[in-house]
């Protein structure tokens, strides 16, 4: 990673901010595509356990990633189990700040009847879908996350106005609505790495 000093422009003197760097979770221990079918009241049991459930043992952040997470860096976490213990891996001892601004978008399955059974995984979608068309159930609805994300890309870019990089660990389908917010700002991807597990992008402020 880039030291502050290096983030300077040597004409002005002003500070550049560092780079934001923003990872999905490891892959959980409680897996997504296994049995067996549930309804949507199981299903709801199943989500609550999900986001209150560890990663899977054995795992260790990739090379790329600890390389753009390397030195002096602030690192972020949402406060679910699965986001702490990842930006743990990526710190390796340094501190995490934990925020619930991060944490992944709510989804509450469809009021459907107990004769609908399916996997947790097409549950997700069929939840993602309803959610983004208007239903919430109670939870946080569409509206209210995306103002979330605009709170969270503030947080974000506010911790790199002084040059450090800054890392955060957080959930697949939040990562993508901090997007739009970081963009507006002003803030490109260079580089794309998707959705799947420790997958990253990376933001840098337009000149």
């Amino acid at each position: 990673m880039d030291a502050a000093v290096q983030n300077t422009d040597r004409q002005s003197g002003a500070v550049r901010p560092g780079r934001i760097i923003i990872a999905r979770h490891g892959k959980p221990a409680l897996d997504r595509e296994a049995g067996p079918r549930l309804d949507a009241p199981a299903y709801r049991e199943w989500w609550t356990k999900y986001e209150a459930g560890s990663l899977l043992g054995g795992q260790s952040p990739p090379e790329n990633l600890l390389r753009h997470a390397d030195g002096d860096v602030l690192i972020f976490s949402s406060v679910r189990p699965r986001s702490i213990e990842t930006a743990g891996l990526i710190a390796n001892g340094r501190d995490v700040s934990s925020h619930a601004v991060f944490n992944e978008a709510p989804l509450p399955p469809p009021s459907w009847s107990s004769r609908h059974r399916y996997l947790p995984k097409t549950w997700n979608k069929f939840a993602r879908l309803a959610w983004l068309m208007g239903h919430s159930d109670g939870d946080e609805t569409a509206t209210e996350t995306r103002r979330r994300a605009e709170k969270a890309a503030d947080m974000l870019i506010d911790a790199a106005q002084d040059g450090r990089d800054v890392v955060l660990a957080a959930h697949g389908w939040f990562n993508r609505m901090l997007r739009r917010p970081l963009a507006k700002r002003g803030w490109v991807c260079v580089r794309d790495g998707g959705d799947a597990y420790w997958s990253f992008r990376v933001y840098e402020r337009r000149k």
